[in-house]
């Protein structure tokens, strides 16, 4: 993985502010952060992920199958 995938990985994981586990199989497009780090792990643009989350729905596996298409 890319520098800058580590770098959003450790910023999420120091934001204090968020508190509970992280729910990795759905996607929110409404957290700046989850648009972030779901663009960087997917190597998409923002905008390319919120139109595949609009058509697919917010599961992380069927975002990532859509865009693999």
């Amino acid at each position: 993985m890319g520098l800058f995938y580590h770098y959003l990985i450790k910023k999420v994981m120091d934001d204090k502010q968020k508190t509970g586990s992280a729910d990795r199989t759905r996607i929110n497009i409404n957290e700046g952060y989850e648009l972030d780090y779901w663009s960087a792990k997917f190597g998409v643009s923002k905008e390319k992920l919120k139109a595949a989350v609009d058509t697919v729905g917010t599961s992380a596996s069927a975002v990532e199958d859509y865009l693999k298409k």
